[in-house]
Protein backbone atom coordinates (compact mmCIF):
# COMPACT_ATOMS: atom_id res chain seq x y z
CA UNK A 1 0.00 0.00 0.00
CA UNK A 2 1.50 3.37 -0.44
CA UNK A 3 1.21 6.41 2.43
CA UNK A 4 -1.93 7.68 0.95
CA UNK A 5 -3.76 4.14 1.25
CA UNK A 6 -2.47 3.61 4.38
CA UNK A 7 -3.69 6.90 6.26
CA UNK A 8 -7.11 6.37 4.39
CA UNK A 9 -7.78 2.80 5.54
CA UNK A 10 -6.53 3.84 9.04
CA UNK A 11 -9.21 6.74 8.91
CA UNK A 12 -12.11 3.57 7.55
CA UNK A 13 -11.07 0.76 9.35
CA UNK A 14 -10.05 1.87 12.91
CA UNK A 15 -11.12 3.80 15.75
CA UNK A 16 -10.56 7.52 15.77
CA UNK A 17 -9.95 6.97 19.43
CA UNK A 18 -6.31 5.58 18.44
CA UNK A 19 -4.72 9.12 17.44
CA UNK A 20 -1.61 9.67 15.76
CA UNK A 21 1.54 12.41 16.60
CA UNK A 22 1.68 15.18 13.44
CA UNK A 23 -0.70 16.95 11.25
CA UNK A 24 -0.03 14.11 8.25
CA UNK A 25 0.96 10.99 10.22
CA UNK A 26 4.34 9.82 10.19
CA UNK A 27 4.02 6.04 8.53
CA UNK A 28 6.90 3.83 9.79
CA UNK A 29 8.52 1.78 7.42
CA UNK A 30 11.38 0.07 9.05
CA UNK A 31 13.79 0.59 12.19
CA UNK A 32 17.48 -0.54 13.47
CA UNK A 33 19.20 0.35 16.42
CA UNK A 34 18.52 3.94 17.37
CA UNK A 35 16.71 5.00 13.96
CA UNK A 36 13.19 4.71 12.86
CA UNK A 37 12.64 5.61 8.67
CA UNK A 38 8.92 6.20 7.30
CA UNK A 39 7.81 5.01 4.23
CA UNK A 40 9.06 7.56 2.32
CA UNK A 41 12.23 6.42 3.05
CA UNK A 42 13.66 9.45 5.55
CA UNK A 43 15.49 8.63 8.72
CA UNK A 44 14.67 9.70 12.13
CA UNK A 45 16.70 9.69 15.12
CA UNK A 46 14.25 7.72 17.63
CA UNK A 47 14.46 10.04 21.59
CA UNK A 48 10.73 8.11 22.21
CA UNK A 49 11.74 4.67 21.87
CA UNK A 50 8.09 3.77 21.22
CA UNK A 51 6.82 5.27 24.26
CA UNK A 52 9.70 3.92 26.96
CA UNK A 53 9.50 0.67 25.15
CA UNK A 54 12.48 0.27 22.76
CA UNK A 55 15.02 -0.94 25.40
CA UNK A 56 17.97 -1.89 23.91
CA UNK A 57 17.36 -0.57 20.63
CA UNK A 58 15.06 -1.28 17.39
CA UNK A 59 15.53 -4.79 15.92
CA UNK A 60 18.23 -5.74 18.27
CA UNK A 61 19.31 -9.09 17.04
CA UNK A 62 20.38 -10.51 20.38
CA UNK A 63 16.45 -10.34 21.12
CA UNK A 64 15.03 -10.72 17.91
CA UNK A 65 17.35 -14.04 17.41
CA UNK A 66 15.66 -15.97 20.33
CA UNK A 67 11.89 -14.31 18.99
CA UNK A 68 13.10 -16.20 15.68
CA UNK A 69 13.92 -19.17 17.25
CA UNK A 70 11.22 -19.36 19.55
CA UNK A 71 8.78 -19.02 17.23
CA UNK A 72 9.92 -22.11 14.92
CA UNK A 73 10.00 -24.09 18.26
CA UNK A 74 6.65 -23.11 19.87
CA UNK A 75 4.60 -19.96 19.33
CA UNK A 76 1.51 -20.44 21.92
CA UNK A 77 -0.33 -22.48 24.41
CA UNK A 78 -1.69 -20.63 27.22
CA UNK A 79 -1.75 -20.74 31.11
CA UNK A 80 -3.20 -24.22 30.32
CA UNK A 81 0.27 -26.08 30.07
CA UNK A 82 3.70 -24.63 31.73
CA UNK A 83 6.71 -23.52 29.33
CA UNK A 84 10.56 -23.50 30.36
CA UNK A 85 10.29 -19.58 28.99
CA UNK A 86 7.31 -18.74 31.19
CA UNK A 87 8.94 -19.86 34.64
CA UNK A 88 12.50 -18.96 33.24
CA UNK A 89 11.61 -15.13 33.14
CA UNK A 90 9.34 -15.06 36.74
CA UNK A 91 12.90 -16.82 38.03
CA UNK A 92 14.48 -13.80 36.50
CA UNK A 93 12.28 -11.27 37.62
CA UNK A 94 12.17 -12.44 41.35
CA UNK A 95 16.09 -12.24 40.94
CA UNK A 96 15.80 -8.29 39.89
CA UNK A 97 13.45 -7.07 41.65
CA UNK A 98 13.32 -5.36 45.15
CA UNK A 99 12.35 -7.04 48.39
CA UNK A 100 10.70 -9.84 48.76
CA UNK A 101 8.99 -10.02 45.16
CA UNK A 102 8.88 -13.23 44.02
CA UNK A 103 5.81 -14.25 42.42
CA UNK A 104 4.56 -13.53 38.72
CA UNK A 105 1.25 -12.97 36.95
CA UNK A 106 2.20 -12.26 33.05
CA UNK A 107 -0.34 -10.41 31.01
CA UNK A 108 -0.07 -8.70 28.01
CA UNK A 109 -0.08 -4.73 28.41
CA UNK A 110 0.72 -2.63 31.66
CA UNK A 111 -3.24 -1.70 31.55
CA UNK A 112 -3.82 -5.56 32.43
CA UNK A 113 -0.58 -5.51 34.97
CA UNK A 114 -2.28 -3.00 36.97
CA UNK A 115 -6.05 -4.50 36.93
CA UNK A 116 -4.56 -7.63 38.56
CA UNK A 117 -2.46 -5.62 41.03
CA UNK A 118 -5.61 -3.94 42.55
CA UNK A 119 -7.70 -7.33 42.22
CA UNK A 120 -4.72 -9.31 44.46
CA UNK A 121 -4.79 -6.30 46.66
CA UNK A 122 -8.19 -6.03 47.63
CA UNK A 123 -8.18 -9.84 48.13
CA UNK A 124 -4.79 -9.71 50.03
CA UNK A 125 -6.36 -6.92 52.75
CA UNK A 126 -10.12 -7.80 52.84
CA UNK A 127 -10.43 -3.74 52.06
CA UNK A 128 -11.63 -2.23 48.78
CA UNK A 129 -10.71 1.50 48.55
CA UNK A 130 -7.37 2.40 46.61
CA UNK A 131 -5.38 5.65 46.40
CA UNK A 132 -3.84 6.63 43.80
CA UNK A 133 -2.27 10.26 42.38
CA UNK A 134 -3.43 13.14 40.54
CA UNK A 135 -1.88 13.16 36.89
CA UNK A 136 -1.42 9.40 37.26
CA UNK A 137 -2.25 7.22 34.01
CA UNK A 138 -2.84 3.40 34.78
CA UNK A 139 -4.33 2.42 31.44
CA UNK A 140 -7.26 2.10 29.56
CA UNK A 141 -9.62 -0.55 31.47
CA UNK A 142 -12.29 0.84 33.02
CA UNK A 143 -10.76 0.38 36.05
CA UNK A 144 -7.22 1.78 35.40
CA UNK A 145 -9.50 5.24 33.84
CA UNK A 146 -10.54 5.66 37.27
CA UNK A 147 -7.54 5.38 38.68
CA UNK A 148 -5.94 7.81 36.18
CA UNK A 149 -5.69 11.18 36.91
CA UNK A 150 -6.02 13.19 33.86
CA UNK A 151 -9.23 13.91 32.37
CA UNK A 152 -8.50 13.36 28.98
CA UNK A 153 -7.83 9.70 29.24
CA UNK A 154 -11.17 9.41 31.77
CA UNK A 155 -13.76 9.69 29.06
CA UNK A 156 -16.63 7.61 28.93
CA UNK A 157 -18.47 6.19 31.83
CA UNK A 158 -16.08 5.27 34.53
CA UNK A 159 -16.48 3.12 37.39
CA UNK A 160 -14.69 4.99 40.19
CA UNK A 161 -16.62 3.56 43.01
CA UNK A 162 -13.62 2.95 45.80
CA UNK A 163 -10.76 5.46 44.07
CA UNK A 164 -9.05 8.32 45.34
CA UNK A 165 -6.83 10.80 44.19
CA UNK A 166 -4.12 12.53 46.41
CA UNK A 167 -2.31 15.75 45.02
CA UNK A 168 0.39 14.90 43.57
CA UNK A 169 4.44 15.90 43.87
CA UNK A 170 4.34 17.91 41.39
CA UNK A 171 6.85 20.65 42.50
CA UNK A 172 7.03 22.69 39.67
CA UNK A 173 3.28 23.34 39.37
CA UNK A 174 2.99 22.61 43.31
CA UNK A 175 -1.08 22.07 44.04
CA UNK A 176 -0.38 23.82 47.56
CA UNK A 177 1.09 26.89 46.17
CA UNK A 178 3.93 25.77 47.70
CA UNK A 179 7.81 25.50 47.64
CA UNK A 180 10.32 22.27 48.23
CA UNK A 181 12.26 22.50 50.54
CA UNK A 182 10.46 24.58 52.85
CA UNK A 183 6.88 23.18 52.13
CA UNK A 184 8.24 19.97 54.06
CA UNK A 185 6.60 18.42 51.56
CA UNK A 186 3.37 18.63 52.19
CA UNK A 187 1.93 16.47 49.45
CA UNK A 188 2.69 13.37 51.01
CA UNK A 189 0.86 14.31 54.24
CA UNK A 190 -2.02 14.83 51.72
CA UNK A 191 -2.50 11.32 50.94
CA UNK A 192 -2.94 10.73 54.70
CA UNK A 193 -6.09 13.43 54.48
CA UNK A 194 -6.93 11.62 51.53
CA UNK A 195 -7.73 8.29 53.38
CA UNK A 196 -9.02 9.97 56.25
CA UNK A 197 -11.90 12.19 54.24
CA UNK A 198 -12.41 9.90 51.09
CA UNK A 199 -11.79 6.06 52.21
CA UNK A 200 -13.21 3.89 54.64
CA UNK A 201 -10.43 4.36 56.69
CA UNK A 202 -9.05 0.95 55.60
CA UNK A 203 -7.26 0.62 52.50
CA UNK A 204 -6.26 -1.92 49.91
CA UNK A 205 -3.61 0.15 48.60
CA UNK A 206 -2.01 2.78 47.35
CA UNK A 207 -0.43 2.93 43.50
CA UNK A 208 1.61 5.29 41.75
CA UNK A 209 4.47 5.66 39.37
CA UNK A 210 8.03 6.83 40.44
CA UNK A 211 7.86 9.15 38.10
CA UNK A 212 4.65 9.62 36.58
CA UNK A 213 4.67 9.04 32.78
CA UNK A 214 1.66 10.18 30.46
CA UNK A 215 1.96 12.89 33.49
CA UNK A 216 4.62 14.19 32.10
CA UNK A 217 7.99 12.87 33.91
CA UNK A 218 7.02 14.32 37.10
CA UNK A 219 9.74 13.75 39.89
CA UNK A 220 8.98 13.73 43.40
CA UNK A 221 11.40 14.93 45.97
CA UNK A 222 13.33 12.19 47.91
CA UNK A 223 11.34 12.29 51.09
CA UNK A 224 8.29 11.99 49.16
CA UNK A 225 7.77 7.87 49.02
CA UNK A 226 8.76 7.20 52.32
CA UNK A 227 6.61 9.22 53.93
CA UNK A 228 4.11 7.92 51.95
CA UNK A 229 4.76 4.33 52.73
CA UNK A 230 4.51 5.23 56.17
CA UNK A 231 1.35 6.33 55.64
CA UNK A 232 -0.02 3.38 53.45
CA UNK A 233 0.91 0.77 56.40
CA UNK A 234 -0.57 3.00 58.88
CA UNK A 235 -3.74 2.07 57.33
CA UNK A 236 -3.62 -1.32 56.48
CA UNK A 237 -2.56 -0.97 52.83
CA UNK A 238 -0.42 -2.20 50.45
CA UNK A 239 2.37 -0.19 47.85
CA UNK A 240 1.94 -0.87 44.38
CA UNK A 241 4.67 0.74 42.33
CA UNK A 242 3.49 0.85 39.05
CA UNK A 243 6.58 0.59 37.15
CA UNK A 244 5.19 -0.26 33.05
CA UNK A 245 7.93 3.22 32.05
CA UNK A 246 10.31 3.47 34.52
CA UNK A 247 11.20 -0.43 35.05
CA UNK A 248 14.04 -2.28 33.41
CA UNK A 249 16.94 0.42 33.62
CA UNK A 250 15.13 3.39 32.55
CA UNK A 251 15.58 5.52 35.63
CA UNK A 252 19.70 4.63 35.49
CA UNK A 253 22.03 2.37 38.06
CA UNK A 254 18.49 0.25 39.56
CA UNK A 255 16.13 -2.06 37.65
CA UNK A 256 12.86 0.28 38.82
CA UNK A 257 12.35 3.29 39.67
CA UNK A 258 10.99 2.97 43.26
CA UNK A 259 14.39 1.75 44.31
CA UNK A 260 15.62 5.54 44.00
CA UNK A 261 13.48 6.30 46.74
CA UNK A 262 14.77 3.39 48.95
CA UNK A 263 11.14 2.05 49.51
CA UNK A 264 10.54 -2.15 48.86
CA UNK A 265 6.76 -2.32 47.48
CA UNK A 266 4.20 -4.92 48.13
CA UNK A 267 3.59 -5.45 44.15
CA UNK A 268 5.49 -3.90 41.04
CA UNK A 269 3.82 -3.82 37.52
CA UNK A 270 5.47 -3.67 34.64
CA UNK A 271 5.14 -3.76 30.62
CA UNK A 272 6.98 -1.46 27.88
CA UNK A 273 10.71 -1.85 28.22
CA UNK A 274 10.40 -5.73 29.76
CA UNK A 275 10.33 -7.10 26.51
CA UNK A 276 11.68 -4.40 23.77
CA UNK A 277 8.53 -4.03 21.80
CA UNK A 278 6.94 -7.64 22.46
CA UNK A 279 3.26 -6.88 23.96
CA UNK A 280 4.08 -8.09 27.87
CA UNK A 281 2.67 -7.39 31.19
CA UNK A 282 3.26 -8.87 34.35
CA UNK A 283 2.36 -8.22 37.97
CA UNK A 284 4.96 -8.94 40.74
CA UNK A 285 4.26 -9.66 44.02
CA UNK A 286 5.12 -11.12 47.81
CA UNK A 287 4.62 -14.67 48.15
CA UNK A 288 1.55 -14.49 50.67
CA UNK A 289 0.36 -11.66 48.36
CA UNK A 290 0.35 -13.94 45.10
CA UNK A 291 -1.28 -16.57 47.33
CA UNK A 292 -4.03 -14.79 48.71
CA UNK A 293 -5.67 -14.60 45.21
CA UNK A 294 -8.82 -16.54 45.13
CA UNK A 295 -10.32 -18.59 42.38
CA UNK A 296 -9.35 -19.86 39.26
CA UNK A 297 -8.03 -17.62 36.71
CA UNK A 298 -6.46 -17.88 33.41
CA UNK A 299 -4.12 -15.18 31.27
CA UNK A 300 -4.39 -17.15 27.31
CA UNK A 301 -1.67 -14.95 26.14
CA UNK A 302 0.25 -13.98 29.22
CA UNK A 303 3.69 -15.62 29.62
CA UNK A 304 3.66 -16.30 25.95
CA UNK A 305 6.22 -18.36 25.17
CA UNK A 306 7.59 -15.73 22.37
CA UNK A 307 7.22 -12.96 24.32
CA UNK A 308 8.57 -14.43 27.63
CA UNK A 309 11.80 -15.19 24.95
CA UNK A 310 11.90 -11.36 24.38
CA UNK A 311 11.83 -10.19 27.82
CA UNK A 312 14.84 -12.65 29.16
CA UNK A 313 16.78 -11.98 25.92
CA UNK A 314 16.06 -7.89 27.08
CA UNK A 315 17.09 -8.56 30.38
CA UNK A 316 20.13 -10.27 28.90
CA UNK A 317 21.32 -7.79 27.24
CA UNK A 318 20.80 -4.70 29.58
CA UNK A 319 22.93 -6.60 31.98
CA UNK A 320 25.79 -8.65 29.54
CA UNK A 321 25.83 -4.38 28.25
CA UNK A 322 26.00 -2.73 31.49
CA UNK A 323 23.08 -0.30 30.74
CA UNK A 324 21.81 0.63 34.19
CA UNK A 325 25.41 2.15 34.68
CA UNK A 326 25.12 3.72 30.57
CA UNK A 327 21.72 4.70 31.43
CA UNK A 328 23.34 6.96 34.49
CA UNK A 329 26.00 8.10 32.69
CA UNK A 330 24.99 9.29 29.43
CA UNK A 331 21.41 10.03 31.30
CA UNK A 332 23.19 12.46 33.44
CA UNK A 333 25.19 14.24 30.40
CA UNK A 334 21.88 14.63 28.55
CA UNK A 335 20.31 15.97 31.29
CA UNK A 336 23.41 18.64 31.31
CA UNK A 337 22.77 19.26 27.86
CA UNK A 338 19.19 19.77 28.37
CA UNK A 339 19.68 22.28 30.85
CA UNK A 340 21.91 23.86 29.16
CA UNK A 341 19.50 23.95 26.19
CA UNK A 342 16.86 25.27 28.68
CA UNK A 343 19.44 28.72 29.09
CA UNK A 344 19.59 28.84 25.49
CA UNK A 345 15.35 29.30 25.25
CA UNK A 346 12.83 30.76 27.24
CA UNK A 347 10.10 28.51 26.31
CA UNK A 348 11.67 25.99 28.56
CA UNK A 349 10.17 26.00 31.64
CA UNK A 350 11.54 23.02 33.69
CA UNK A 351 13.70 20.17 32.72
CA UNK A 352 13.16 16.91 35.17
CA UNK A 353 13.45 13.15 34.90
CA UNK A 354 15.78 10.33 35.56
CA UNK A 355 18.50 8.52 33.38
CA UNK A 356 17.12 8.33 29.82
CA UNK A 357 13.84 9.34 31.01
CA UNK A 358 13.47 13.65 30.97
CA UNK A 359 11.21 15.87 30.28
CA UNK A 360 10.69 19.75 29.13
CA UNK A 361 7.75 21.48 30.40
CA UNK A 362 7.46 24.68 27.56
CA UNK A 363 5.59 27.67 29.09
CA UNK A 364 4.54 30.83 26.84
CA UNK A 365 6.23 32.60 30.09
CA UNK A 366 8.63 31.25 33.13
CA UNK A 367 7.39 33.58 35.54
CA UNK A 368 3.34 32.80 34.97
CA UNK A 369 4.05 29.11 33.91
CA UNK A 370 1.01 29.52 31.41
CA UNK A 371 1.26 26.25 29.28
CA UNK A 372 2.20 26.26 25.65
CA UNK A 373 0.59 23.34 24.11
CA UNK A 374 0.58 25.04 20.83
CA UNK A 375 4.28 25.47 20.81
CA UNK A 376 4.79 21.65 22.16
CA UNK A 377 3.00 20.66 18.69
CA UNK A 378 5.38 22.93 16.66
CA UNK A 379 8.50 21.64 18.04
CA UNK A 380 7.31 18.24 17.37
CA UNK A 381 6.78 19.05 14.03
CA UNK A 382 9.92 21.11 13.37
CA UNK A 383 11.82 18.19 15.23
CA UNK A 384 10.27 15.85 12.90
CA UNK A 385 10.88 17.75 10.17
CA UNK A 386 14.98 18.12 11.18
CA UNK A 387 15.02 14.09 11.79
CA UNK A 388 14.08 13.32 15.39
CA UNK A 389 11.17 11.78 17.36
CA UNK A 390 10.31 13.05 20.65
CA UNK A 391 7.09 12.60 22.60
CA UNK A 392 4.82 14.85 24.57
CA UNK A 393 2.64 14.44 27.52
CA UNK A 394 1.12 16.80 30.57
CA UNK A 395 -2.19 17.47 31.59
CA UNK A 396 -2.21 20.69 29.36
CA UNK A 397 -0.23 18.77 26.59
CA UNK A 398 3.24 21.02 27.16
CA UNK A 399 5.45 18.14 28.20
CA UNK A 400 8.13 16.79 25.84
CA UNK A 401 8.86 13.51 26.96
CA UNK A 402 12.59 12.01 25.76
CA UNK A 403 13.56 8.20 26.33
CA UNK A 404 15.68 7.24 24.00
CA UNK A 405 16.83 3.62 23.99
CA UNK A 406 19.09 2.70 27.04
CA UNK A 407 22.25 1.44 24.80
CA UNK A 408 22.69 5.09 23.33
CA UNK A 409 25.99 7.04 23.85
CA UNK A 410 26.86 10.68 24.33
CA UNK A 411 27.28 10.93 20.46
CA UNK A 412 23.43 10.21 19.79
CA UNK A 413 22.70 13.34 22.93
CA UNK A 414 24.74 15.93 21.15
CA UNK A 415 22.39 14.65 17.80
CA UNK A 416 19.60 15.31 19.56
CA UNK A 417 20.65 18.70 21.26
CA UNK A 418 21.58 19.73 18.20
CA UNK A 419 18.07 18.88 16.48
CA UNK A 420 16.04 20.35 19.36
CA UNK A 421 18.10 23.61 19.55
CA UNK A 422 17.90 24.11 15.63
CA UNK A 423 14.40 23.40 15.82
CA UNK A 424 13.61 25.79 18.63
CA UNK A 425 15.31 28.18 16.65
CA UNK A 426 13.38 27.85 13.65
CA UNK A 427 10.44 28.59 15.48
CA UNK A 428 11.11 31.93 16.87
CA UNK A 429 13.00 33.19 13.55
Amino acid sequence: MTKKEMIEKKNAYVFPCVTTYYPEPLVADHALGHHLWDVDGRQYLDFFGGILTISVGHCNPKVTGKIKEQVDRLQHVSTAYITEPAVALAEKLAEITPGRLQKSFFTNSGTEANEKAILVARMATGNFDIVALRHAYSGSSQLTKAITGISSYRKSSVISVGISHALNPYCYRCPLKLSYPSCGVACAEDVEDTIRTTTSGAIAAFIAEPIQGVGGFITPPPEYFKMVFTIVKKYGGLFISDEVQTGFARTGKKWFGIEHWEVEPDIITCAKGLANGTPVGATVATPEIADAYKGATISTFGGNPVTAVAARATIEVIEEENLLENVDRVGGYFRKKLVELQQKHPLIGDVRGMGLMQGLELVKDRKSKEPAPQETNQLMERCRLNGLLIGKGGLFGNVVRLSPPLNIGEAQVDDAIERMHKSLTEMTS
